[in-house]
């Protein structure tokens, strides 16, 4: 074939082409997927894994409908169209959490906390660059922190507790710079606190409470508001905290920590806490006298270690401390006069000690704001001061098993809850600090059997005075409609007690007064009659003796005589 042929058929098949480019028959395209649309398909797909709505919250979700920023739960940004807020919580909702939650690009807010969703938690949502909360608290989500949510470097708030996660916490933690608040409590997780959280320095609450995380705990960030450890196997010696902390919340209890309180108590950076809870772990020794730096305490809790020596005076130099539980130690000597000090104290719980002498009266006077009073299972002794009877909100009074002595006071009738007065009780003992609340919690003995209250702490009323040495009746007071436990092991009769007490009858003189109809008049006549037989029989003899000398002599003569016989 020429070259001419070859051009020709090339210049041929170029017309053609322009002619049906230049055509005008439009060629149809597919139809592109808005942005918009994007959003009601993810939404759609979410539902569909879904497969209870108990409360019927994704009625309004369905294809019908196309406005679906109108749909329950969903907000989105005005102008764009949008989805920014997803919030299903409380919902009771049942299923599996789409992965399709990946595709909302504009989110900003998950709220999904309080439902039953389960399996795991998409790694799709790493794909959210502008999500700042992820509320998934309170489901039955399982496996691992999907480490792709650590990619998520707007986020803020991070709350996955109360699921059965498990594995470790992602070392890529220290990438989420934004982030003010992890909540991972009530898992399964463990393994230790990765370093990288010390970069966090936005980090103000941090959640790990009720798993299995193990190590030390070498260091508190001083960004921390609220730090919560309690229920793990967390070990080693506490740590102290620097100048410049601003911890508010500390609880370590339920732990393996070890050694003594000073490293901690005698820390500069302390001024600002207002609860500290280390108890059930391991500590030991003398409890240091450095507590006129915990200006803000409130609620303090030692109890249930190792503790020894006495209680530190300058416990006395805590002007807001309302709680103070030291149960369970080794704590011996007296209570130190300081405690007179704590004036807005409601709650004395220093049971199970070593602790001795006398329950001195200034407690009624100045602590007179107590409404949990447990000194059970020491060594105070002597007589119960009567100044007790100025706790008259006292809720909770347990003085059983020391070496108490005397009648039970009549005064006990002032107890205005005790004794059935006062009705209008708080359900529970509970401080409020910041971000949550610390429920007050007591381990009391009732018929015999020592029980945990807490949820209901507020409702319970108990008087316990068994296994002193208590005499005498027991008040006819309200105090009588208490359950004999409380007064057994003493000397003590009368109800509620089935021994009653045994009354001696004095003689009745009633009738001899009436017989004389009652006179108590003196008879002058008697006193004259003895008087002058005195002055007659005694001075007749003597002056006689003493003027006629042959009676004398013959007097004395015969006094000798007898004597001799």
């Amino acid at each position: 074939m020429s070259a001419k042929w070859l051009l020709f058929l090339r210049s041929f098949l170029f017309a053609i082409l322009t002619h049906l480019a230049t055509s005008s028959t439009p060629i149809h395209k597919a139809p592109a997927l808005n942005d918009t649309n994007v959003d009601r398909l993810a939404l759609l797909a979410i539902k569909s894994m879904i497969k209870g709505d108990p409360q019927g919250l994704l009625t309004s979700w369905n294809h019908s409908s196309t406005d679906f920023c109108q749909w329950q739960g969903v907000t989105c940004s005005p102008r764009q169209q949008r989805v920014t807020h997803l919030n299903l919580s409380d919902g009771g909702l049942i299923g599996t959490l789409s992965p399709s939650i990946g595709n909302l690009s504009f989110i900003r807010v998950i709220q999904l906390f309080n439902n039953s969703f389960s399996s795991e938690i998409p790694p799709e949502i790493g794909r959210l660059f502008r999500l700042r909360q992820l509320r998934l608290a309170y489901n039955s989500f399982t496996g691992n922190i999907p480490a792709t949510i650590m990619n998520c470097s707007n986020l803020q708030f991070l709350r996955l507790g109360n699921n059965n996660l498990v594995g470790k916490i992602p070392d890529g933690i220290g990438s989420l710079s934004m982030l003010s608040h992890l909540s991972l409590h009530d898992n399964i997780l463990q393994g230790g606190i990765p370093p990288e959280i010390s970069r966090l320095f936005r980090l103000q609450t941090l959640y790990l409470n009720n798993n299995s995380f193990t190590g030390n705990l070498l260091s508190i960030p001083p960004t921390l508001h609220t730090l919560i450890l309690s229920f793990n196997n967390f070990g080693g010696k506490l740590p102290s905290l620097t100048n410049g902390s601003a911890l508010k919340f500390l609880d370590l209890s339920e732990n393996y920590f070890v050694g003594s309180l000073h490293n901690l108590v005698c820390s500069n950076g302390v001024n600002t806490i207002e609860l500290v809870h280390l108890g059930y772990n391991q500590l030991l020794g003398v409890i240091p006298e450095c507590w006129e730096k915990w200006s803000s305490l409130k609620v303090l809790y030692l109890n249930d270690n190792n503790l020894s020596g006495e209680i530190p005076r300058t416990l006395g130099s805590v002007p807001l401390l309302q709680s103070l539980n030291m149960r369970g130690n080794m704590i011996s000597g007296s209570l130190p006069s300081s405690l007179m000090n704590l004036s807005y104290l409601k709650i004395l719980q220093l049971e199970k000690n070593n602790l001795a002498g006398i329950i001195p009266p200034w407690i009624g006077i100045k602590l007179n704001m107590l409404k949990i009073l447990n000194l059970r299972s020491n060594n105070f002794y002597g007589n119960t001061p009567d100044q007790i009877c100025y706790l008259s909100h006292v809720r909770i009074l347990d003085l059983a098993q020391n070496n108490l002595l005397g009648n039970i006071p009549r005064c006990f009738n002032n107890f205005s809850v005790l004794s059935g007065k006062e009705t209008n009780l708080e359900v529970q003992f509970s401080f409020n600090f910041g971000n949550g609340a610390f429920t007050v919690y007591d381990l009391l003995v009732m018929k015999g059997r020592e029980d945990t209250y807490a949820s209901f702490l507020g409702l319970v009323t108990l008087l316990d005075l068994s296994s002193n040495n208590f005499s005498g009746q027991i008040p006819s007071t309200q105090i009588q409609s208490f359950n004999e436990s409380s007064f057994i092991g003493n000397k003590l009769c009368g109800a509620p007690l089935t021994n009653d007490c045994v009354h001696v009858d004095k003689p009745d003189t009633t009738s001899d007064q009436k017989e004389d109809g009652g006179s108590h008049k003196v008879d002058w006549g008697l006193i004259i009659s003895i008087a002058l037989g005195f002055i007659i029989g005694f001075w007749g003899i003597v002056v006689s003796l003493m003027l006629n000398r042959s009676w004398r002599i013959t007097y004395f003569r015969l006094l000798r005589k007898l004597i001799k016989v």
